[in-house]
């Protein structure tokens, strides 16, 4: 079975109807979610899916997409502790020509760890970085 990274773009297009990539997220999860495919994401993606809803005043939302995603078997979590959090800042340092996030960076240490090659995203970094994107 394979693993894939799910990154927020991808989770804020499943869910926000008024974005761009909603109509291409909400296909691809349709043809994929019959295979169950199982997940990582970090703790930082947890945090910018829920602060990004939180902070345009749907509190609700962002308690029903965070408790959802808490919930699923099919997702696994990675803390981002100390180590991991130096790591991603290290890749992040090493990368001044790019216009990664930091939290792009422990994203991108998080696949390398795991061997995920394709994250569930449409954010073009992840090309960038050496991986492959879906949809």
């Amino acid at each position: 079975m394979n693993t894939y990274f799910l990154d927020t773009a991808y989770l804020l297009a499943l869910e926000l109807k008024s974005d761009q990539n909603h109509e291409a997220a909400t296909e691809h999860w349709q043809r994929v979610k019959l295979s169950l495919p199982s997940f990582v994401t970090t703790s930082y993606v947890f945090d910018e899916v829920v602060t990004y809803f939180n902070s345009r005043r749907l509190h609700a939302k962002a308690v029903q997409v965070g408790g959802n995603l808490l919930l699923s078997p099919s997702v696994r979590f990675v803390h981002v502790d100390e180590p991991l959090f130096k790591e991603g800042w290290a890749y992040f340092q090493r990368h001044q020509d790019k216009e990664y996030s930091l939290t792009d960076c422990i994203s991108f240490v998080v696949m390398r760890k795991f061997s995920i090659q394709t994250a569930f995203t449409f954010d073009r970094h992840f090309v960038q970085a050496g991986f492959n994107k879906e949809p």
